[in-house]
């Protein structure tokens, strides 16, 4: 049986159907969200990648508890929990290296040399550095020492 819908109606049927499309793709998209961060986090994407997207990850936040491996934004910049805590005010991210460690800024492929202060932080062999005005690249793993005195190459 044929059943006459007035103009409203039809409207109104186009612009449900429009809000469930709408819907179905913003949950598509939270999902991929959440699963990007989630391989970020466990270290299957590499750090620059994650850099690129970083409206993907929370922002850091006082009273919170982070886990070893968590990523949070801070500022501009990413950064990756590398100590279990919960969060304090005086605790922030660029401040507390100890807890936190900056991840791959794509723009940057020789960013200012920091001294590491463990095991976590310590460069890998390949990581670049620039150290008084120079260029330098890791010869080694696990390397804390200053550029051009052990495990440093300047290119």
């Amino acid at each position: 049986m044929f059943q006459y819908k007035s103009k409203e109606s039809r409207l109104w049927a186009a612009a449900n159907a429009q809000r469930q499309t709408e819907a179905k793709q913003f949950d598509m998209e939270s999902y991929a969200g959440i699963a990007f961060v989630a391989l970020a986090e466990n270290g299957t994407l590499d750090e620059v990648t994650a850099a690129e997207h970083t409206e993907l990850f929370s922002p850091w936040a006082e009273g919170v508890t982070y886990t070893a491996g968590n990523i949070r934004s801070y500022g501009e910049a990413l950064f990756r929990c590398v100590q279990a805590h919960t969060s304090q005010s005086d605790w922030t991210p660029d401040k507390t290296p100890a807890l936190w460690v900056k991840i791959g800024d794509p723009a940057e492929e020789f960013p200012a040399w920091s001294q590491p202060v463990g095991a976590h932080d310590a460069y890998r062999k390949g990581d670049k550095a620039s150290y008084q005005g120079r260029r330098w690249e890791s010869t080694v793993d696990g390397n804390v020492w200053a550029p051009g005195t052990y495990g440093w190459q300047e290119v």
